[in-house]
């Protein structure tokens, strides 16, 4: 009995070293998207961190559409890296049946 017990620990410990390996690969990532055709990109890292912003210098004149279109490429951004945390924790595995 206390064999598979240390059994259950030993693969529950694997399990652990193969998160916490999958979760600094994640943050080690860049997520990048366009918003606005092109006007608007934003690159994120797997931690969620922002790192890099670029606007085109014709948005500097319309704050609304700025503002519509920085809400739009960080959500996105954001959105990569929640999938790929996700992807990860199933191993690669897609439960929906394909890749």
């Amino acid at each position: 009995m206390f064999g598979k017990i240390g059994d259950i620990g030993k693969m529950l410990e694997g399990m652990q070293e193969n998160a916490s390996k999958l979760q600094s690969e994640l943050e080690s990532k860049t997520f990048s998207v366009k918003s606005g055709g092109g006007l608007v990109k934003v690159s994120i890292n797997g931690k969620g961190e922002v790192i890099d912003l670029i606007v085109d210098d014709s948005l500097l004149n319309d704050k609304a559409s700025l503002q519509i279109l920085l809400m739009g490429a960080i959500n996105d951004a954001y959105k990569m890296v929640q999938q790929n945390s996700a992807m990860g924790m199933l191993g690669g595995i897609n439960p929906f049946g394909s890749k």
